[in-house]
């Protein structure tokens, strides 16, 4: 069971990551609707949780909203819910008897940035992934100068300010290719496949039968299962 309560934790991490910079494409320019795949890994090999982080991630959305799901041993299910237009975030929790969600606001995911605060340098070197035009940047991590690393974007997707509340602010287009920490675990995201197509608006909602608690209450949860 601990091992368990350690993958469950590792994916509610690696979600969390992942929501700090999944966005959803406007309609100008863009596709408005669809699936973005990710493989996914962390970056210290030495990390006491890298090798229970799932291997890969999904990106729903359709205009301004988005969805992560992920499952733990068909068990453990949660969900991030994303409205970039409201600048909420919620996280739904599905396991055993317990049902409910949380909700995270703007000031609050600013706040969590500034652990990973970013030196931005745009170039002109560009390649493709999974068939868009991306553009290289190196970023440097402002509380620890020494690491670099390139970042892969997008603006064949329309969107401009997908990274508003996000490290990477600066750029205005999708991430295709990108590192980011949250509570200590630092994790790489390389997307592997898109597809355009229909997504049922019911991705984006609540269930009614969800019990909606306070962000102290879920990390409680977290801490104490």
């Amino acid at each position: 069971m601990s091992n368990f309560k350690s993958i469950a934790k590792t994916l509610v991490i690696l979600q969390v990551l992942f929501l700090f910079v999944a966005c959803s494409p406007g309609n100008k320019g863009g596709k408005n609707e669809g699936i973005i795949e990710f493989d996914t890994k962390g970056v210290d090999e030495k990390h006491p949780l890298y090798g229970l982080a799932p291997s890969t991630a999904t990106l729903k959305y359709k205009g301004d909203k988005f969805a992560i799901e992920m499952s733990t041993m068909g068990m453990f299910n949660t969900a991030i819910i994303g409205d970039s237009k409201a600048k909420t975030i919620t996280q739904t929790v599905k396991f055993l008897d317990i049902n409910q969600a949380c909700i995270q606001k703007e000031n609050e995911i600013k706040a969590d940035n500034l652990d990973f605060a970013l030196k931005l340098e745009e170039s002109n070197d560009t390649k493709k992934i999974i068939g868009f035009k991306c553009y290289k940047v190196r970023a440097t991590k402002i509380n620890d100068p020494k690491v670099s690393f390139d970042v892969w974007y997008t603006k064949d997707l329309g969107m401009e300010e997908c990274n508003s509340l996000t490290p990477y602010a600066q750029l205005r287009g999708v991430l295709l290719d990108y590192r980011i920490k949250k509570l200590g675990l630092e994790m790489h995201f390389l997307a592997k496949k898109y597809e355009q197509g229909i997504v049922p608006d019911e991705t984006f909602e609540i269930p009614k039968s969800m019990k909606i608690i306070s962000q102290e209450e879920m990390a409680k949860f977290f801490a104490n299962y």
